[in-house]
């Protein structure tokens, strides 16, 4: 009979909050998990390690099953650690009559202390028959919630408190959503865990590098019962700079309101990558490049996130043009009321006999261009506009600035006209990037655009004791009313872009049909953008 190698995905509901939090952690055990699983033929379970009844909801299940499917994953079978309570109870009772386990009465603060000073407890060696009959009466709910608790005999000497005695059943009198209200006493995820790894026949049981520490207690448990043992593999744990991974900081980050929610796009949880535009194939690109190691100090910088981002948008995201901060430009060759209809390239490979592969892109006697893209004074390296120079309206003519209308003060600029070149003789080396009004009078469509930064100014803000203290002031900007071509207005939840000079776009969830928001998913490439606007 063939080998065939099988994985899980094993997920410890033990903070309901990771509902919101998911983070690239979760991405990565799923990638290294299913992954390892398909490149050697083999299977992965996805396994929700329900063992506290309190802390179970269906949305939360819903809501992973959901994220795998979006991660482009399918697992071999979907498996609860519930689907085992009974063996799992079986192997305890079997525990207590090899003297490997005994009923406990300690408070946990009583055996917090009795750990750190390396005690055992009164109870510990009480006769086998004792520990089955208490053990026998906390499954029948004739001893309080808190009285009594199963706990492996160990090693309370050793130095790894991983040994301490780990506790295998508590009592909760709390029906169970997937079990029902069979069970009063429920496993504790380090008694279950490794007992279900066996039960299911997993081959390879991989977790990041802090449960390294709970190796010798998985493989006692193990040989104490005589039961098949999979390999445990540990890996680091991802590790992103200018952000904070911790689920604890991230908590006070939203409920202190430092940012929007779990959602907002600063965030490198799922729910903020996703709203902010990326893709399932950029961040499985993304884990894929960074590989899995062991070293437990390595800092990925954010950097190679953003470029796997890049590649992706770049192949998928259609083309089109918005203006940040616009400035007014008045074409004064071009007659009052005449609108010429130009075509806008969607992909720079488009080609000319595809009608679907163009976007119509008005010209008018009043266009906007980026108020970074005109100077007054003009230079070598400038290839904007500036008096008496010409730039190349993007899809459209040349244009040569031939007045500046100021305002009150000397430093603003109210409009600037200029005159087209309709044959396109001259050939200036800048390019621009422009909306026009749609009609005579009418102001080009209006879109809320959210351009973000990283959220921390140092790599590595968690090593900072004010952590709080190193937040950039200036990672989101909201420009409330940027000017967008018109058929931009046919955009929903979903569309990404590449507003041209400016970055990688999706629509996001604020949007209304009176008005559409864009969040930055992603700057240009450094290279393209450095003369352009923000």
């Amino acid at each position: 009979m063939k080998h065939i190698p099988i994985y899980a995905t094993s997920l410890k509901h033990e903070d309901n909050k990771i509902m919101h939090a998911d983070m690239l952690h979760l991405i990565q055990a799923m990638f290294i998990d299913f992954g390892l699983a398909k490149e050697r033929n083999g299977h992965c379970y996805l396994r929700f390690d329900d063992t506290n009844p309190e802390a179970e909801k269906k949305e939360y299940i819903d809501h992973i099953q959901e994220i795998v499917k979006w991660m482009g994953w399918e697992p071999y079978k979907v498996t609860y650690t519930s689907d085992y309570f009974q063996a799992l109870y079986e192997h305890a009772v079997e525990l207590i009559r090899k003297g490997l386990a005994y009923v406990d009465h300690q408070t946990a603060e009583q055996i917090k202390e009795y750990r750190e000073k390396k005690m055992n407890s009164p109870w510990r060696d009480r006769p086998i028959e004792e520990s089955l009959q208490l053990f026998e009466d906390m499954r029948r709910g004739l001893i309080a919630e808190g009285a009594a608790t199963l706990r492996m005999k160990q090693d309370m000497q050793n130095d790894n408190k991983n040994m301490s005695d780990l506790i295998a059943y508590r009592i909760k009198f709390t029906p169970h959503p997937h079990a029902g209200d069979k069970w009063c006493i429920y496993p504790s995820y380090d008694y279950a865990h490794c007992m279900v790894d066996s039960l299911e026949n997993i081959t390879h049981s991989l977790c990041t590098l802090e449960f390294d520490i709970r190796r010798p207690s998985y493989y006692w448990l193990l040989v104490a019962l005589g039961l098949y043992q999979p390999h445990v593999w540990e890996y680091s744990r991802l590790n992103i700079s200018h952000t904070m991974m911790s689920k604890r900081k991230l908590n006070r980050l939203v409920t202190e309101k430092w940012v929007d929610g779990w959602d907002d796009p600063r965030l490198l949880t799922l729910a903020g990558l996703r709203r902010r535009g990326v893709s399932a194939n950029a961040i499985n690109s993304f884990i894929r490049g960074i590989g899995i190691t062991r070293s437990d100090n390595s800092l990925i910088r954010v950097d190679r996130l953003e470029y796997h981002i890049r590649e992706e948008l770049n192949k998928t995201a259609s083309r089109t043009m918005v203006v940040l901060h616009p400035l007014k430009v008045v074409i004064t060759n071009l007659e009052d009321g005449k609108v010429i209809d130009l075509d806008g390239k969607k992909w720079p490979d488009a080609p000319a006999d595809e009608a679907s592969s163009y976007y119509k892109v008005p010209f008018s006697k009043i266009i906007y261009i980026e108020k970074t893209d005109f100077r007054v004074k003009d230079s070598k390296d400038y290839y904007g506009l500036a008096p008496g120079k010409s730039a190349l309206l993007r899809y459209a003519f040349p244009i040569k600035c031939t007045e500046v209308i100021y305002g009150d003060n000397p430093d603003d600029i109210v409009e600037i006209r200029a005159e087209y070149d309709p044959s396109k003789t001259s050939k200036p080396k800048g390019v621009l990037h422009w909306v026009a009004q749609p009609a005579p009078g009418v102001d080009p469509l209006k879109v809320e655009i959210r351009l973000f930064e990283k959220l921390f100014l140092s790599e590595n803000p968690a090593e900072l004791e004010d952590w709080l203290g190193d937040l950039n002031p200036h990672s989101k900007e909201v420009v409330k009313d940027a000017y967008a071509v018109p058929s931009l207005a046919t955009a929903v939840l979903g569309d990404k872009f590449q507003f041209e000079r400016l970055g990688y776009f999706a629509v996001d969830t604020d949007s209304t049909p009176e008005k559409l928001v864009f969040n930055r998913t992603v700057t240009l490439r450094d290279s393209y953008g450095k003369a352009g606007p923000k």
